[in-house]
Order: structure tokens, then C-alpha cells, then sequence
């Protein structure tokens, strides 16, 4: 790990709005079962709202992604003088048990001091690679990871590097 200078701030990073579409933030896990059919499973639920979950496997993400940036999902503790804001729409989280986990995200990073804020869409499959839900669990924690990259990337942009 590089040395950090002494009179630069380390980079800060809020998340803050993380919106879900409504049919999916249930407790249950809720499965595509064709285009147009999903099912909602009664007896496989997520460990905490999915909502918080997102949160918190992106501010994860981003952090290993960020080396140094201090990233919060409490956006009440970061200074907007200071920290990239980041806000998520997750306008689809889909479950296909042994197929895949698809994610659409739009996202918007606002930079400190007025920066013009960047904005991106990503559309992330990720193979569940097995069947059963921890595999499926898996492939969408890797979809939020390449969302993550995304977010990540246009941070950099607008921090020259």
C-alpha cells in the first residue's frame, strides 16, 4: 500500500440513495420464472433487507476498489464539501435459480465543491454457475461488484487518474 501524504485528505465516498424496485424488497427471495411470471418463495428469505444488503455489499465493493477512500452508507456523516455522493436506482434485480442474477442499475456520482456529477447505466448478468440459492446469492453479489467497477471508474475520471 502506497503511503499516504500527511496533508491530503483521503478520499471519501458516501453512498446514499439506494432505491429497489418495490416487487423485490420483500424479505422473501422473489424468482423470475419466465419474462413475464416470477414467484415469491415463502420459506427462502434474505438475511437482512435487501435494501441495507445493497448498501452494504456496495460500500464494500467500493472500498477494495478505492484503496484508502473511506466509503459510508450513512451519507449524514460525509461532508458534501468533501465526499463523492453516490446515489443508486436499481430498476431490475432479477432471480433465475440455476441460471443467472440480473441487474440494471442507473447511478449518479456527484463530486465534491459543485464537480459536475457523472452518470452511468449498468446491465449486469451474472451466471449462477449451480443451482440452489447460495449460488444465486453469489452471482448477484458479483453483479453489484461489476456495477461497483463501474462507479468506481467514474470516480477516478473525475478525479483525473
Amino acid at each position: 500500500m502506497a503511503p499516504v501524504d500527511a496533508g491530503v485528505a483521503p478520499l471519501a465516498v458516501s453512498i446514499g440513495l439506494v432505491a429497489v424496485p418495490e416487487i423485490v424488497d420483500r424479505p422473501q427471495l422473489v424468482l423470475r420464472v419466465n419474462a413475464t411470471e416470477v414467484r415469491i418463495d415463502e420459506f427462502a428469505r434474505w438475511a437482512e433487507p435487501l435494501k441495507s444488503q445493497v448498501v452494504n455489499v456496495m460500500a464494500a465493493d467500493l472500498a477494495q476498489l478505492l484503496p484508502g477512500a473511506r466509503v459510508s452508507s450513512y451519507p449524514q456523516w460525509a461532508d458534501r464539501a468533501t465526499a463523492y455522493q453516490v446515489a443508486v436506482d436499481i430498476q431490475r434485480f432479477d432471480s433465475a435459480p440455476g441460471d443467472a442474477a440480473t441487474v440494471s442499475v442507473l447511478w449518479l456520482v456527484r463530486p465534491p465543491k459543485q464537480g459536475t456529477p457523472v452518470s452511468g447505466r449498468s446491465i449486469v448478468s451474472e451466471p449462477a454457475g449451480a443451482p440452489g440459492y447460495d449460488a444465486l446469492v453469489a452471482a448477484h453479489s458479483r453483479a453489484l461488484a461489476a456495477v461497483c467497477r463501474d462507479i468506481a471508474a467514474a470516480i477516478r475520471s473525475t478525479r483525473g487518474e
